[in-house]
């Protein structure tokens, strides 16, 4: 499925105009907390009109409430809604955000009225990426509207230049115009229409660091790693998951520790990705007579795959032995197993890629059917394929078991690295084939035979959202979820994996997923799942990467008023604060400069008076309780590879468990310290040293 994905994906837009730029990520990200009516924050919203339309899907893809005209502080007035007796100028005063869509009184109040003309909108040009082709799959015609002064247009009609997406700020608040609805699905005209938004000064009310992301180094050869680490954590990125065979063989041994090194500052994961049964480049050409063949006796190299006949003693042999020196040479935190089985989506329909039918499979499975596979696409054959259903069937059966034993000889393997790693994650990447079940007799890849290992090797199952369903909309990720919850116990060990590359149908408005179609996709992939994972942060653009945190972040419920936050979300949740807290009554210390990290379950959150000894301004695991103590603080977490957990400052002494702690320390900066800590759930407890002065706020790094 890769292959797949890397033959659609473009190339790097280096040349395109991205805003808003780097150095205003944390002002994208920081929450305006103002007065608005009833003391609520930018918490909610209301959407005014007879049918909210897409506007809930929208607006909650990033963690906004639903709300009503009294909790909102971002307003909806749909096309033809009446709102002109509110007092609108005041709220936004206030801090209250207004989305006008299309003609309305309230819209023409505020000087986004219709002209003489009108246009027809097919294609729309946004100033965020104006090189980036936005086509409607539907033509519209709508007035040529006149704007306001003041305001700034976000995105005019491809062709004509009219307006179609624009806003101003006023007081603390702003207002937002756009020509049309938004569409039934909410990203099919506008997709940087929540963008827009947080040009204008609202930003998300929650925010997430759980995501994964694969990183493939060709892509990353001369850039600053400590920049980019920088940035993959502001996004939300918790793991970088990095593509191992370009390091197989010794070569750029210095690059891949520097990478790992600038991870590890960040408080970011590395992961070892491996793509078996493609070993190497070098390995391909080392050893020509373990090849793996096509239904056509070629060569199975296949897009940018050179696939390896692992089946073969030796070849298998020398394969494990050069994984197990990798594994051991560098400092990962887990290892992934993806896409272990074989060729093509088009199945038998294609010989040119259809394997595996190297000797030692053509052999074996004689030895059980009495017949050579080859046979089944050989035209002249009695055996070819379209004349013995029975025979195809027994070979595509046996192809799925193949796989699954190659899948669990692998997992054995990596799992016997434990020993010397203990700390080490194992993860198993796996294209659906529950959603769409004509994967399994494509490619060999089957679900229910896999799931069961989880009953007895500890490992993350991540679901690869296939090529086949990847013009299908956000909801399919509860369908996906709800068919593999049905095969496992280990529910809390799924994941999904989004492929974010130029797709292959027919798709509107963007090629690839970006803007509102991610968002959603994020969001109801983190609601469906315990764990999202991205494919690849090359393929993300950039206006996406401030709003992933937010996208990922999910909350169950949460409500403001009278400066108490009630929060409730199934993983754990950031929320903008500035100054210190107490969390169901205790005085917090997981903060950063801008950001409150809240443990799963329902908490209530309250300003407090006092500033805490120490802070733990990051945590790469999942936090479950955290206290400030006399000189320190304590806290509990999960996690399924190492913890890495930063501090304001260096401690004078770490407990886990209880036992003192020699030197967990890997990395001691002017404005932060970061701990390594064991995998599992565990309990530690932190002192500062006597005497030592707290230093100011700090993002986290």
């Amino acid at each position: 499925m890769r292959s797949l994905a890397r033959r659609l994906l473009e190339e790097p837009l280096g040349k395109l105009k991205l805003a808003p730029p780097w150095h205003k990520l944390q002002l994208v990200l920081a929450l305006l907390v103002t007065a608005l009516p009833g003391g609520a924050a930018p918490l909610k919203f209301w959407v005014m009109g007879r049918e909210p339309g897409a506007w809930p899907e929208i607006l909650s893809a990033v963690g906004f409430q639903a709300g009503d005209d009294a909790s909102a502080g971002v307003y909806v007035i749909r096309g033809g809604a009446s709102g002109a007796a509110r007092p609108w100028r005041e709220r936004l005063e206030q801090g209250a955000f207004l989305v006008l869509e299309g003609e309305s009184e309230v819209a023409a109040d505020f000087g986004f009225r219709p002209g003489t003309g009108r246009v027809r909108v097919g294609q729309i040009r946004d100033a965020r990426m104006p090189e980036l082709p936005i086509v409607w799959e539907e033509p519209l015609e709508v007035p040529r509207f006149e704007t306001p002064a003041e305001a700034r247009v976000f995105a005019r009609e491809r062709w004509q230049g009219a307006p179609v997406l624009a806003g101003f700020r006023q007081g603390a608040g702003a207002v937002l115009w756009v020509a049309a609805s938004p569409g039934r699905r909410g990203y099919e005209r506008f997709p940087y229409l929540i963008h827009a938004l947080a040009d204008l000064g609202l930003s998300p009310p929650f925010r997430s660091r759980r995501l994964w992301a694969f990183f493939d180094s060709s892509y990353r050869a001369r850039v600053d790693l400590d920049y980019f680490g920088r940035r993959w954590r502001q996004a939300g990125i918790a793991a970088l998951h990095v593509a191992a065979w370009h390091f197989m063989h010794g070569e750029n041994d210095a690059y891949l520790r520097e990478l790992i090194a600038s991870c590890h500052r960040h408080g970011i994961l590395v992961y070892a990705w491996l793509e078996l049964p493609h070993v190497s480049e070098q390995f391909w050409r080392q050893y020509p007579e373990w090849r793996e063949k096509t239904a056509l006796l070629q060569d199975a190299h296949l897009d940018w795959r050179k696939l390896m006949n692992l089946v073969h003693p030796d070849g298998r042999r020398q394969a494990a032995r050069l994984v197990r020196d990798l594994v051991d040479k560098f400092d990962w935190d887990g290892v992934n197993l993806a896409e272990l089985y074989f060729e093509s989506l088009e199945g038998v329909a294609n010989p040119a890629r259809f394997t595996p039918l190297n000797e030692d499979v053509r052999r074996e499975f004689r030895r059980a059917r009495g017949f050579d596979p080859l046979d089944l696409f050989q035209t002249a054959s009695p055996r070819h394929h379209a004349r013995n259903p029975d025979g195809l069937r027994a070979f595509l059966d046996y192809r799925a078991e193949l796989a699954r034993r190659l899948q669990s000889e692998w997992l054995a393997e990596l799992d016997s690295a434990r020993a010397r790693r203990p700390d080490l994650d194992l993860v198993l990447t796996h294209v659906d084939d529950c959603y769409d079940a004509g994967i399994r007799d494509a490619i060999g890849a089957d679900a229910a035979r896999l799931l069961p290992l989880l009953d007895h090797h500890s490992f993350t199952f991540l679901v690869e959202d296939p090529a086949t369903v990847w013009h299908l909309g956000p909801q399919r990720y509860a369908e996906i979820a709800r068919r593999y919850q049905s095969l496992t116990r280990h529910t809390d060990r799924l994941a999904v994996d989004i492929n974010i590359v130029e797709r292959y149908q027919e798709v509107y408005p963007t090629k690839k997923q970006t803007g509102t179609e991610l968002l959603q996709l994020v969001n109801q992939a983190a609601r469906s799942f315990s764990r999202v994972a991205l494919y690849f942060e090359n393929s993300i653009l950039g206006p996406d990467l401030p709003l992933l945190p937010a996208a990922a972040a999910v909350v169950s419920r949460a409500d403001s008023s009278g400066g108490l936050l009630k929060v409730d979300s199934p993983h754990g949740v950031g929320v903008p604060w500035e100054g210190p807290a107490r969390v169901n009554g205790r005085l917090w210390p997981a903060r950063d400069a801008t950001t409150l990290w809240l443990p799963p379950g329902l908490q209530t959150v309250t300003p407090a008076a006092e500033e805490v000894p120490l802070r733990l301004l990051d945590l790469n695991a999942e936090l479950h309780s955290a206290m400030a103590r006399p000189g320190g603080l304590e806290f509990t977490y999960r996690s399924s590879a190492r913890a890495l957990a930063v501090l304001d400052r260096r401690p004078e002494r770490v407990q886990v468990d209880g036992v003192v702690v020699p030197d967990p320390v890997v990395l001691a900066g002017r404005d932060a310290c970061i701990l390594a800590l064991p995998r599992g759930q565990h309990w530690v407890v932190v002192e500062a040293a006597a005497g030592a002065p707290t230093p100011p706020a700090a993002a986290t790094p």
